[in-house]
């Protein structure tokens, strides 16, 4: 199998914390060079100084930009490829939710700036990604989108809304660009240990029902969503385009986390099916 990414050169948003940061390590230590870039400069800078302490044949260095601004992502394209002289794919991590609870109590901004971030944000990276690709001659492009598109999660709002979108834009690209030898994929990560994640896994009636509906019990860690990415960037996958890949432990197969008990304190029992 041609899984080496070694020499190539590659793009991964959000990857100052998280599965982004996981990525990208996980493509130093196989020899790729990696450009990482967020909101956040301190905390990309330390996402470097951590991932170069590991070491490993590849080289990282950072670019911070907002995805939500397209001259700032296109400002983060032009350096990564100018780099080394060629853009050979991109991991996009990048994406978040901005409100949670009944959909008849969302804030509307609130709703406004997560399809901003996870769907506008996307569309920006691949737009401008793709084009460097392309010139290039081909590339791999991952989204990273959530089991919450494909599993409906009660009371995450835009969250699940705007990673279906991902989805849907993932694919609409790999039929276009499959002409030009881009192949693009989707990655939908179930319950994944992060920091972000912390307070569901640390949660016993949460994480509790979580592994009661996934056959393969026990919680993803990084490296699951890692090892897929990185197959997905690879020559191994060459014949891989337009796939909305679960890394779940199954998951899928069963039905979405049950949040009442971490919500209703919030919003009340009654207030979780819809009474304002």
């Amino acid at each position: 199998m041609q899984l080496s990414v070694e020499g190539r050169t590659y793009l991964v948003t959000g990857g100052g914390s998280g599965i982004g940061k996981g990525i990208a390590a996980a493509l130093v230590a196989s020899g790729a060079n990696v450009m990482i870039i967020g909101r956040s400069a301190d905390k990309l800078a330390a996402a470097v100084e951590e991932i170069n302490a590991a070491g490993g044949p590849g080289t990282i260095l950072f670019e911070p930009a907002d995805v939500t601004n397209e001259d700032e992502v296109t400002r983060a394209v032009e350096a990564t490829t100018a780099w080394h002289g060629r853009l050979h794919g991109v991991v996009h991590s990048a994406g978040g939710s901005h409100t949670i609870g009944p959909v008849t109590q969302i804030d509307s901004e609130l709703w406004r700036s997560t399809v901003d971030l996870n769907i506008n944000g996307t569309m920006y990276v691949l737009k401008h990604s793709a084009r460097e690709m392309v010139r290039g001659g081909g590339g791999s492009f991952v989204g990273i989108s959530s089991i919450a598109a494909s599993n409906t999660h009660r009371w995450f709002g835009a969250y699940g809304v705007t990673k279906a979108g991902i989805d849907h834009l993932m694919q609409l690209a790999a039929d276009e660009l499959g002409a030009s030898r881009i192949r693009v994929n989707s990655i939908r990560p179930g319950l994944t240990r992060t920091e972000l994640l912390g307070p569901v896994i640390d949660s016993p009636e949460i994480s509790g029902d979580y592994r009661i509906n996934t056959p393969l019990e026990r919680i993803g860690e990084v490296d699951d969503i890692a090892n897929a990415a990185i197959f997905l960037l690879s020559d191994a996958a060459d014949w891989i385009t337009g796939q909305l890949i679960n890394v779940d432990g199954g998951q899928m197969l069963r039905r979405g986390p049950d949040f009442s008990a971490m919500l209703e304190p919030v919003f009340g029992a009654a207030g979780l099916r819809g009474v304002v």
